[in-house]
């Protein structure tokens, strides 16, 4: 069914269930035959993961919003060049969780900074490279931080420090995104069971790949 190597993007706020989600979508390449490569942002390779540790650390508190945007473009490019495109390259569909949308909500939206300014410095970042497709887990904020103090086992970070009003924001920025880039960007309403989120999501999927990109 894949006619090319797909960069394939899920985003989402806190809570939104994307780590379970790209395990169905693992699974769901494995049963299709379809070589595939799973990663995330901020992270993936050593010098992204380090970057990661620093901009996530709970003791960071005082990190100035325009320092966090700049490492997360840091650690977005290094990230880009040393994992996603040779993966590419080979033949993979990249599943990645998080790129630059999320830095466009977070830092740009309700960090208050701009989204084109938090987008001027991700294009030096990403030298045109945008998903294929991405898919974006919508939920409730206060649902989506109320499963994240119920599930002991997810990483604890500076994100989760923030008040419900930041959540919103962040929420109000994805669905301006999702408007904005409609062919690209498709909503799954991730309040639902897992199986029919799933579900919902094959669906965006299979539609996307009949597509030409």
């Amino acid at each position: 069914m894949n006619r090319k190597p797909l960069f394939i993007t899920i985003e989402g706020g806190e809570g939104s269930g994307k780590t379970t989600m790209i395990g169905r979508l693992a699974a769901f390449m494995q049963n299709n035959s379809i070589p595939y490569l799973i990663t995330r942002e901020p992270g993936g390779i050593d010098i992204a993961e380090k970057i990661r540790s620093i901009i996530l650390n709970p003791e960071h508190t005082s990190m100035d919003a325009r320092t966090e945007a700049l490492l997360y473009a840091a650690a977005r490019r290094q990230h880009l060049v040393e994992k996603v495109e040779p993966a590419l390259a080979e033949g993979l569909t990249v599943i990645c969780d998080r790129f630059v949308d999320s830095s466009l909500v977070y830092q740009g939206m309700a960090r208050g900074i701009g989204i084109e300014e938090v987008w001027a410095i991700n294009q030096f970042a990403i030298d045109k490279r945008m998903p294929d497709l991405t898919i974006l887990l919508d939920i409730d904020p206060e649902e989506g931080l109320s499963r994240i103090m119920a599930n002991g086992d997810r990483e604890f970070n500076r994100l989760d420090m923030e008040s419900l009003a930041f959540h919103r924001m962040v929420r109000d920025g994805y669905k301006h995104l999702a408007d904005q880039y409609p062919n690209r960007i498709k909503v799954v309403d991730a309040s639902k069971s897992p199986s029919q989120v799933e579900r919902e999501m094959i669906h965006v999927l299979e539609s996307a790949v009949l597509k030409d990109f």
